[in-house]
């Protein structure tokens, strides 16, 4: 499973899908992955269902005021494969700075990575009773981590770039992945339970993206 729907005039938009009207409803909160819950926003003006990804990575979803929560739902639904496209845009937009590592720091980086991320991904699964099919690292840009149904994981060699604890959590991140192929709230208990300062852990990546 790899590792991450919302609204403004200046942020993509995903195509739009007039429904039947039903009764109203308050805004709701939708799980999705990447974990952000998608943002669901009532308009009193608006005349058809929106998406549309801010620049921050969030997603909000715009509600006609003759929509229902079932419908909007469904919409976001309809264009996962358009915001999970648009979220890896911006996770390689938020990579390009790291590239200001010489060339000769990233093909340092890489050869450490090569041998010690496999290493501690495998003592992690140790630890947690896993059993991993393949490791590799790779020069991923647009994510830190991928797990497969097969069970190959792959990291990427800037995981070294980062604090321990916050790349032992992308690590155990990926293997949770090996119980759970989504992002659900069971996933998430099962990383709490492995994990528990996962949401810092998130947070760091998120405030560092641009730079570790």
């Amino acid at each position: 499973m790899q590792q991450t729907l919302p609204f403004d005039t200046s942020e993509s938009a995903a195509p739009v899908h007039p429904v039947h009207a039903e009764h109203p409803e308050h805004p709701v909160h939708l799980e999705h992955p990447e974990p952000r819950a998608a943002e669901f926003v009532r308009h009193p003006r608006a005349r058809r269902y929106v998406v549309r990804v801010r620049g921050d990575g969030t997603v909000r979803v715009t509600i006609p005021r003759w929509g229902s929560k079932r419908e909007a739902v469904a919409f976001a639904e309809q264009q996962r494969a358009w915001i999970e496209k648009q979220l890896a845009r911006l996770e390689v937009e938020r990579a390009a700075p790291r590239e200001q590592l010489s060339e000769a720091d990233q093909k340092a980086l890489r050869s450490r990575a090569k041998k010690e991320l496999p290493d501690r991904l495998l003592e992690l699964a140790n630890e947690l009773g896993l059993r991993v099919a393949r490791v590799s690292v790779r020069n991923q840009q647009s994510r830190w981590g991928s797990c497969s149904p097969a069970g190959h994981i792959c990291l990427n060699w800037r995981l070294l770039t980062m604090p321990d604890w916050v790349r032992d959590y992308v690590i155990i991140h990926e293997l949770m992945h090996l119980k759970r192929l989504d992002h659900s709230k069971k996933f998430w208990k099962l990383v709490a339970a492995a994990f528990p300062q996962y949401q810092e852990a998130r947070a760091w990546l998120r405030k560092h993206r641009g730079t570790a």
